[in-house]
C-alpha cells in the first residue's frame, strides 16, 4: 500500500472510489434513490475540473493497493470557510470499504496535514455529516466539533459538523 500525490490521469479512478465509497458510507444516511443515481462519469468531470482549477495550496493524494489500484483519496488546501479561524481545510477523504480500518485513512489524513504544514498552515478544519461513522476517526486524530449546519442532499435534510484542529 502506498500514498502518492494524484495526477490528472487518476481522475476516473478517483471518481469510481468517490461514488463507491459514498454508496457504502452513506447507505441509510442519504436516500437510496440519490445514492443509486450517483454517476462515475459526472464525478470524473468534477474531478477533472478540480485538477484544472486547484485552489491555493490544494493537493490531492491517492492510496494504492499492492497492484497499483487506487483504493482511496484525500485532498485539502487553504480553507474555503470564512466562519472559522482555521486556515487549512481537509476537503475530502474516502476509502473503499474493504480498505478501511487498516491504517490507510490515517495515512491519507496525514498526507493532507503534512502538505498544509509545509505550506505554512497552522490550523485545520473539515465538514463531515453528523451520522458519518468517520466522525469518531476525526476525534481520534485530535479534532473537536467547532460548529454545525443543516444541509440538503437529494432532498434529505442533514446535519453537517465542522471539526477543527487548533494546531496541526
Amino acid at each position: 500500500m502506498k500514498i502518492r500525490e494524484a495526477r490528472i490521469e487518476d481522475a476516473d479512478k478517483i471518481a469510481k472510489v468517490h461514488v463507491d465509497s459514498w454508496q457504502t458510507t452513506y447507505k441509510g444516511i442519504i436516500s437510496e434513490s440519490y445514492l443509486s443515481n450517483l454517476s462515475v462519469e459526472k464525478r470524473k468531470k468534477s474531478w477533472l475540473w478540480t485538477f484544472e482549477n486547484l485552489i491555493v495550496d490544494e493537493k490531492i493524494f491517492v492510496a494504492e493497493d499492492m497492484a497499483g489500484n487506487i483504493v482511496g483519496f484525500s485532498n485539502g488546501g487553504r480553507s474555503r470557510n470564512n466562519e472559522f479561524e482555521h486556515d487549512g481545510e481537509l476537503f475530502a477523504i474516502y476509502l473503499l470499504k474493504n480498505y478501511q480500518r487498516i491504517g490507510l485513512g490515517k495515512k491519507l489524513f496525514n498526507s493532507v496535514v503534512q502538505s498544509l504544514k509545509d505550506n505554512g498552515y497552522s490550523k485545520m478544519m473539515l465538514w463531515v455529516l453528523k451520522d458519518n461513522p468517520s466522525v469518531e476517526f476525526y476525534k481520534l486524530q485530535g479534532g473537536e466539533v467547532i460548529g454545525k449546519k443543516e444541509i440538503t442532499i437529494g432532498g434529505d435534510s442533514l446535519v453537517e459538523l465542522a471539526i477543527g484542529w487548533d494546531r496541526i
